[in-house]
């Protein structure tokens, strides 16, 4: 289904563009043709239109810029009031159009009333002599008449009503088929998650694969969804709209609300056809991306016992960067189909975008190096969303990550921002794993073997509870007697825990050792400065 919907909003698209500025391709629609150039003389520069009778293009006039106004408005009142005496007639009057010469130059008469004078840059444009020019406007009026005035009959009025009914009718038709067809792909996404949810209850997942790939299931559901949310909407408006814009043009007294409507709405409706297309098109590659991650940890490849739970962070920034990227890439070739529409040649902006390009890399060189540095940081993973790193003199949890720039939170709160390009050396506190490295400081009048086998018994026995197990990859290392310091003997101990997780393991260690030191009766040393002066005094002694 949502590769159906990826071939009509990839149609549109190509509609959009392959749409020239004349919208005569369907039959009954007017050459909505701005004054085109006909001459590339600037001062005495001649332009091209069309002449309407009823909304539809009879016959095209040229003139010079400045005059050509003034003589379409005049010829086209001409023509209506001609019009209105010829529809006004009894029904069998036939109209005569006739061509005289008046100064050499032919004129146009519909019923001994003056219409126009054929002039050479009429004849230009249909590069023909002006005889033949007018006797070809001639020909198209008469025609084009009597048939205006033969829509204006009871009995054709009355079949383009049925023609009209059957159009309406049809227009509920087809809305009622959309929205019974988007109810169902609804009930089937649906029903889809819902089947999936119990396949994950009757198989479930690793517990490292399952919240990873959870959510990016759900993702791409609500892509999609909103992609065909999307694309319906614009069918049912394209049913609506395009229905009553073709009702409008059954009758002679609405047709002219179709020039209108063309002219006000078509930039305005090929803009807003190409935002649509370009909205849908973002949504689909943000469907696809999480699609593509969600396949590859599926597969199992990369679901080792020590990358598992790195790579749910490695997804999360590669998707939350590639569909940035996409966004991008969507965007400018929607503003560059948008132009397209609007009849602008974008091969010469292009041209200029180049050069207005190696200028602003020039002069934009940090950024390009931030670019270059945020690409080596995710393709190398040096560090990824959720990760604790510390950078110089700051560190703090990685909240965003983009080429550009990393964003830290702190443990105030604070949100840092640091350019890629001034991240040197940087310590990943979350890679894969971590570690608790605890100094436990015990004074030097207690008994050492009994302290050190106590901590070790601390150590294991909190590794062996269900709690903690799955948060302490290997067992405690009790190092042993680390220094001699001024508060005491130093025994170090290692906790390797999976990543983040090595200050709550540190807090519970802390706290249970303390509980069993003071059962024991092994004190904790503090800093004392008399102890201090009376070991070093001892140390000269001896």
């Amino acid at each position: 289904m949502r590769f159906q919907f990826l071939a009509i909003a990839s149609s549109m698209a190509i509609a959009v563009v392959s749409v020239p500025k004349a919208t005569a391709q369907i039959p009954f629609l007017p050459q909505l043709q701005a004054p085109s150039s006909v001459s590339n003389d600037s001062d005495n520069k001649v332009v091209s239109g069309w002449i309407y009778l009823d909304g539809r293009p009879l016959f095209q006039i040229a003139a010079s810029k400045t005059n050509f106004p003034e003589r379409s408005q005049d010829i086209q009142k001409k023509l209506e009031k001609i019009g209105q005496n010829y529809f006004q007639s009894p029904p069998k009057t036939v109209v005569e159009v006739k061509v005289r010469k008046v100064n050499e130059l032919p004129v146009v008469y519909v019923n001994d009333q003056y219409l126009m004078t054929i002039t050479s840059e009429d004849a230009r444009l249909r590069q023909v002599d002006m005889s033949t020019s007018a006797d070809q406007i001639a020909d198209a009026l008469k025609e084009d008449l009597q048939q205006a005035k033969q829509e204006r009959q009871t009995q054709f009025l009355i079949e383009q009503g049925k023609i009209a009914g059957a159009t309406g009718l049809a227009m509920i038709i087809m809305s009622w088929g959309v929205y019974s067809w988007e109810r169902r792909s609804r009930k089937d996404s649906l029903d889809s998650i819902a089947s999936q949810r119990q396949r994950e209850l009757f198989n479930p997942s690793t517990p490292a694969e399952e919240p990873i790939t959870t959510q990016l299931n759900q993702r791409e559901q609500h892509h999609v969804q909103e992609a065909k949310k999307r694309l319906f909407e614009l069918i049912q408006a394209g049913i609506w709209g395009g229905g009553s814009f073709f009702i409008l043009g059954l009758f002679p007294y609405t047709r002219a609300f179709q020039v209108t409507i063309l002219t006000a709405a078509q930039f305005p409706l090929r803009l807003g056809v190409v935002l649509l297309v370009t909205y849908v098109a973002i949504r689909l590659s943000y469907a696809l991306i999480d699609r593509f991650a969600s396949t590859l940890i599926s597969s199992g490849a990369f679901l080792t016992p020590e990358s598992s739970e790195r790579l749910q962070l490695r997804v999360s920034t590669f998707s939350g960067v590639t569909k940035s990227i996409a966004t991008i890439i969507c965007i400018g070739v929607g503003f560059l189909l948008a132009l397209v529409s609007l009849g602008i040649d974008i091969v010469p902006l292009l041209a200029g975008a180049s050069l207005v390009g190696v200028a602003v890399s020039l002069a934009s060189q940090n950024l390009i190096k931030d670019a270059i540095n945020g690409f080596l940081i995710i393709i190398e993973d040096q560090y990824a969303l959720g990760d604790v790193i510390s950078v110089g003199d700051v560190g703090g949890l990685v909240e965003n990550l983009n080429l550009r720039m990393t964003q830290l939170r702190d443990s105030e709160g604070r949100l840092i921002t640091i350019p890629n390009s001034e991240i040197k050396v940087v310590a990943n506190l979350s890679s894969r794993w971590s570690r608790a490295d605890l100094t436990i400081p015990i004074a030097y009048q207690a008994d050492t073997e009994q302290a050190l086998k106590l901590i070790q018994t601390i150590g294991f026995e909190m590794n062996q509870e269900i709690q903690w197990q799955p948060q302490i990859l290997e067992p405690p290392q009790v190092l042993g007697i680390d220094q001699f310091g001024d508060r005491g003997l130093i025994i170090r101990v290692w906790i390797k825990t999976q990543p983040l997780k090595q200050w709550d393991v540190a807090r519970e260690f802390r706290r249970r050792l303390k509980v069993a030191l003071d059962q024991a009766g092994i004190s904790i040393s503090v800093p004392n400065d008399d102890h201090l002066l009376n070991f070093q005094e001892n140390g000269k002694a001896n």
